[in-house]
């Protein structure tokens, strides 16, 4: 599932492929874009922000995607056999001479001038793996609504950037209070944790091929309680839980240990 984390990955890997070089190939799959083309543009950078990417061309523009809750960017030589799905679920393809990019299942892909990339990403809040990092301000961001669930209030974007699902549950099991705890009811100690502990969670992560949260790299043990339910508890043996927790366009799955994490629950 694309975090942070794993959307700097992906921005880092684009960049050494592509930076510098010129498309010789390029095939924007949505009807919007079906007549625009890059090629024989020159790749400048591609930059992330929180779980977006921008990926900037000469002539002053930028091709903003998302990578939702299934999309990805893979890299492959001329020889290579695509292997991220099925045609029908590719978006984009960003060819130059030597390496080639191919977006599957991407629910947003735009072509904007660069100076507009405000229309995309504007409305985030500060960048936990970012150069703009501002912890006061996220806090301040997470406190304006204080009636809103912690878990919700993590996931918003627009307080801060890059925290996904698994993050969320993590962050909310490291912190001993369950995701549906009003963020106006946290212990001001607790509050207080939450930036640095979100930063701290991406930035151990922004390297790794598996996520890890527990400092144990082994199957099965490197997350607390992401995916554990009905499993027990790696802290105190009780079972994991799982429930939705969102609007009901944006229920996401939820876990928590009912012992280890105090507040209400579903």
């Amino acid at each position: 599932m694309p975090e942070g984390d794993t959307v700097h990955q992906a921005a880092r890997r684009l960049h050494a492929a592509l930076a510098g070089h010129t498309l010789t190939r390029s095939d924007l799959r949505v009807p919007k874009l079906a007549l625009s083309d890059l090629t024989n543009r020159t790749v400048l950078d591609v930059t992330p922000r929180g779980k977006h990417l921008l990926t900037r061309v000469e002539g002053g523009l930028t091709l903003h995607s998302h990578l939702g809750m299934e999309g990805s960017w893979r890299l492959y030589t001329p020889a290579e056999r695509w292997r991220g799905g099925p045609a029908h679920q590719i978006r984009a393809i960003l060819a130059t001479a030597e390496r080639t990019a191919v977006g599957y299942r991407l629910p947003v892909l735009e072509l904007l001038r660069t100076t507009d990339e405000h229309r995309a990403v504007g409305h985030l809040g500060p960048d936990l793996l970012g150069p703009d990092w501002d912890p006061e301000q996220a806090l301040r961001n997470l406190r304006a609504t204080p009636e809103r669930s912690l878990g919700e209030a993590l996931l918003d974007q627009r307080n801060l950037a890059g925290i996904g699902n698994v993050y969320k549950s993590e962050a909310c099991f490291l912190l001993g209070v369950t995701p549906w705890l009003p963020v106006g009811e946290l212990p001001e100690e607790t509050a207080a944790r939450i930036p640095a502990l979100a930063k701290k969670l991406l930035e151990a992560n922004r390297n790794r091929p598996a996520r890890m949260t527990t400092g144990v790299d082994a199957p099965g043990r490197r997350l607390y309680v992401y995916g554990r339910a009905p499993r027990p508890c790696l802290r105190c043996g009780t079972r994991v839980r799982k429930a939705e927790q969102g609007d009901p366009t944006r229920r996401r799955p939820t876990y928590w240990c009912p012992t280890c994490q105090q507040g209400p629950t579903p």
